[in-house]
């Protein structure tokens, strides 16, 4: 009996210890200044950023490096707003679970899309969630 409880006891120990948790959301750290024209959105990885036009949803993806593999990509150059709908402030990007994920909102109409960035051209994107 003694033995029962013992590996009992061990093996809900260790079923505890290797538990998942609830994943973090990650977290910006965003000005409320809604009057700019340009933010940058920390991705997961820590040489790479997102940065938005907040008037018309272009995206670029940003890596930063202190050797040579500095650069500036397109995610996305299409307008998701006709030139006179603009406005600063009217596109925002969330973080997702997923490191290499966003959620731009169009703050206005409700609007939404999947951003995804990578380090390879084929796996970038820029989809509307309907």
């Amino acid at each position: 009996m003694k033995t029962l409880s013992l590996t009992l006891i061990f093996v809900l120990t260790t079923m505890l210890t290797f538990a998942q948790g609830k994943p973090d959301i990650p977290n910006q750290n965003i000005s409320t200044d809604s009057d700019v024209v340009f933010r940058l959105f920390a991705t997961d990885n820590s040489h790479n950023f997102i940065k938005l036009n907040t008037r018309n949803g272009h995206m670029w993806q940003v890596q930063w490096s202190l050797d040579d593999n500095q650069f500036e990509t397109i995610l996305s150059y299409i307008s998701l707003v006709p030139k006179e709908e603009e406005k600063n402030g009217r596109f925002f990007l969330y973080p997702t679970t997923n490191s290499y994920n966003f959620i731009l909102l169009d703050q206005i109409d409700g609007r939404t899309w999947q951003v995804q960035w990578n380090f390879e051209a084929e796996n970038r994107m820029v989809v509307r969630i309907n």
